[in-house]
């Protein structure tokens, strides 16, 4: 399907923290809605992204699926109804700006933080889980292509990816911030999954050094805390440890454990006195803020912060903008190609019928040798004939002007409209 690419997206920027929760989905959630697309909806090139800021699903159909989408989405995360949640999605049916909107959601320009690094990891695992469900088509698969090439482009020429301007860093400057007046404050880091993984690389390059890491998988724990020069306990002396600190992270989803406001209040006065929530669903409970000396903060808290890195990233945003355009300009040139293939194959089999016709009438008594020779001399003249349209094509489809020749050689050549077919480019 051509010119068909459509995108259902709710993210930070329209919905708040509890919706985004509600319909955020986890790896196997992810696989699910995959599979349930698969089977109730006639859509290809299907690929679901859910992070902390965000869950979109991308899609090749003709109708527009938003709703059906939604209705999934609700079933697989056990809604009994959809309205809800309904107003919070955008659909983008635009060709074009579905595409665009892929690229700037991949390179981080739609991110909370603009420019961070972590969203593309997070896209690529997206894309993997797609091809796995055997729902990523040729072109979902060079449309990606084309955007990790793309990343490779603005990482090498521009300073979109300079400095550490991630959430994993805003968390630590707040952390910083937070703690300015204390003398050696002590954080607890509860899980080291991607994000907490890297908070504590980003602690490594801070002023605070007293770190403790917690982590379900011990061993995990103990080789993150050996790699960034912190300490790791045992996950059963984590409630025991929290009322050491003066900081709690957590970025444990919500929905594997949880710190309550009961729990925090039989600490007492030993109880910390900042926590900052990085997990999707939420892991800290906000009702903790209404005890004493208490601060609660969630992704949402944590902004764009004004550091000199962000400001250059900021600077090169339309660098990278113009390095995405002739990206777009490339791959719908290659998506327009596509599009004539199926014709100009009909084209070559059509003239291949006609010579085989030809040569079974005219070859009868001639030798091996003398057919030999007639057969590679029709089917050279054969590749030339069909060269010259293939050429004309290919540079009408750089000029934007395929879909007439098109028209043409179907009519003259009686071809059937056919989806195109090809193998992803691999870079």
């Amino acid at each position: 399907m051509q010119n068909q690419f459509k995108a259902l997206t709710l993210s930070y920027k329209q919905a708040p923290i509890a919706i985004r929760e509600a319909v955020s989905l986890n790896e196997i959630g992810c696989r699910n809605l995959l599979d349930k697309i698969s089977e109730f909806t006639d859509a290809q090139d299907v690929m679901v992204l859910s992070t902390c800021n965000r869950t979109e699903v991308y899609y090749t159909a003709v109708q527009d699926l938003s709703r059906a989408i939604i209705k999934l989405i609700a079933i697989e995360k056990g809604f009994i109804a959809t309205k809800e949640i309904t107003s919070y999605f955008q659909h983008i049916t635009d060709h074009q700006q579905a595409v665009q909107h892929l690229f700037y959601v991949s390179l981080g320009l739609e991110s909370q933080v603009v420019g961070d690094m972590q969203i593309l990891n997070q896209v690529k695992k997206a894309y993997q889980w797609a091809a796995d469900a055997n729902m990523a088509g040729p072109f979902l698969h060079r449309l990606m292509h084309t955007i990790f090439f793309t990343n490779k482009q603005v990482f090498n020429q521009t300073a979109f990816f300079d400095g550490a301007a991630s959430v994993s860093y805003a968390t630590v400057e707040l952390v910083e911030e937070l703690t300015r007046g204390m003398a050696d404050p002590r954080v607890l880091m509860i899980g080291v999954g991607e994000i907490g993984a890297n908070v504590c690389d980003n602690f490594g390059k801070s002023k605070i050094s007293n770190i403790t890491i917690a982590n379900r998988t011990h061993h995990k724990a103990l080789e993150l805390a050996q790699k960034t020069n912190a300490r790791a306990i045992y996950w059963e002396n984590v409630w025991e440890e929290m009322a050491n600190a003066d900081v709690v992270i957590s970025s444990v989803p919500g929905d594997c454990f949880f710190i309550g406001q009961a729990d925090i209040a039989q600490l007492g006065e030993n109880a910390p006195q900042f926590f900052v929530d990085l997990s999707m669903p939420r892991s800290i409970d906000a009702a903790i803020e209404a005890l004493p000396n208490a601060k609660v903060y969630n992704v949402d808290n944590i902004r764009n912060r004004a550091t000199e890195a962000l400001t250059m990233r900021m600077a090169a945003i339309p660098q990278v903008k113009e390095i995405i355009a002739e990206a777009m300009v490339e791959f719908n040139a290659w998506t327009r190609e596509m599009a004539m293939s199926p014709a100009l194959q009909q084209f070559k089999s059509r003239l291949e019928e006609i010579r085989q016709q030809e040569l079974a009438r005219y070859t009868k008594k001639l030798g091996d040798d003398q057919r030999e020779l007639v057969e590679a001399i029709t089917k050279n003249i054969l590749n030339k004939i069909v060269k010259l349209p293939a050429l004309e094509l290919k540079a009408a489809c750089q000029r934007g002007e395929s879909e007439a020749l098109l028209e043409g050689l179907s009519a003259l050549f009686n071809l059937e409209k056919q989806e195109a077919q090809a193998i992803p480019e691999k870079f």
